[in-house]
């Protein structure tokens, strides 16, 4: 920890600079001062790498402003221009030369193979090198092996927006919840569907008319399969299961049906009953195995995720201390989860 009033320089190098590593940058823009002040922490951003827009490593700080003014106009990152800059190396080369201190990876998830961001993460990890992510995928398949490469290599691993973006949930259990049993979790873990069903409910929506809204609201891919089958809430069930738990599952382990077979007559029959379809991820550790699903779930309008609305994410805690404890906040966006990304940064910043 720096000392009263003592700054303390961290250097980043970024993997990704898409909407969320854009979003962390305009963090680091906006609370400069506070970040300087409160925190000890200045941040120098020693290089960033995206595969669709180029990379550029500057030894001495990129200036974050001006890289990006730069971006926002939709220029190369390989043209930014600085002195002493190097462009034109791929991410791992960037890895590999860049003298960081923590590498803040934002590439795309690929759940099935986790990869660019897992050979991203052994590559920074094997450098001593620690880890900021939201990238579910490596999280998912490849957690014990990378947390023993972190300690391996005296780094440190965070994960902080891989469940609920820029919700805390493993900050909240570490903290707040420290020493508690977490018997159970469930909840609502992707917006997409949240959003889906509600409509379907409320406004007498049939499924397909439902989805169409939420794509053409940006709340749901062109190809809807990861929200809709239950992919996307399967993954971070996973990674509850095993970082919470202590599991060590895989997505063959878990049951997965999606809200694909929900039709509005189920809808409307579940609403004279004062229930409420939500698909719920959850997953509890019964004589020390876990059972894990995701599935549409008949709630009853007591439920605190019954009353969970919009493309929002929750997750109910059952604990041996605190009894059940429900968090919800959005589970995407810009800010939100470069503010994830935020947090996991400052916190390797303290434990440094």
């Amino acid at each position: 920890m720096a000392g009263q009033g003592e700054i303390v320089q961290r250097k980043i190098v970024m993997i990704g600079c898409g909407v969320v590593g854009q979003g962390f940058l305009e963090i680091l823009v906006q609370k400069k001062e506070l970040l300087s002040k409160k925190f000890g922490f200045e941040p120098v951003l020693v290089g960033v790498s995206d595969m669709m827009k180029g990379s550029v490593m500057v030894p001495e700080g990129i200036d974050i402003p001006a890289f990006l003014e730069h971006v926002s106009a939709g220029k190369k990152i390989d043209e930014f221009s600085a002195p002493g800059a190097v462009a034109g190396l791929d991410s791992i080369a960037t890895i590999q030369q860049a003298d960081a201190d923590i590498m803040v990876e934002v590439t795309y998830t690929d759940i099935k193979t986790g990869e660019p961001a897992t050979s991203h993460m052994r590559e920074a990890l094997k450098k001593g090198m620690s880890i900021a992510t939201t990238n579910k995928g490596p999280i998912t398949l490849h957690f014990k092996e990378l947390c023993g490469l972190a300690e391996q290599n005296k780094a440190i691993l965070k994960y902080e927006g891989v469940v609920m973006s820029g919700t805390p949930i493993f900050d909240l259990l570490d903290y707040c919840l420290a020493v508690n049993d977490v018997k159970e979790i469930k909840g609502i873990l992707n917006g997409t569907t949240n959003f889906m069903l509600e409509k379907m409910e409320e406004e007498n929506m049939a499924y397909d008319d439902a989805l169409a809204l939420a794509q053409k609201l940006g709340f749901a891919e062109a190809d809807p399969t990861a929200d809709v089958e239950g992919f996307d809430a399967l993954a971070k069930v996973i990674i509850l299961s095993n970082v919470v738990l202590g599991g060590n599952i895989g997505t063959d382990d878990a049951e997965r049906i999606g809200i694909s077979g929900i039709t509005i007559e189920d809808v409307q029959q579940a609403k004279a009953e004062n229930m409420r379809y939500k698909l719920i991820g959850s997953t509890k550790l019964v004589d020390g195995k876990i059972i894990a699903s995701v599935k549409p779930v008949k709630l009853p309008l007591s439920d605190p995720l019954a009353g969970v609305g919009g493309a929002v994410n929750a997750l109910t805690f059952s604990t041996d201390l605190s009894g059940d404890i429900t968090i919800q906040g959005s589970g995407a966006g810009k800010i939100e989860t470069g503010f994830a990304i935020m947090i996991d940064v400052l916190n390797i910043h303290r434990e440094l």
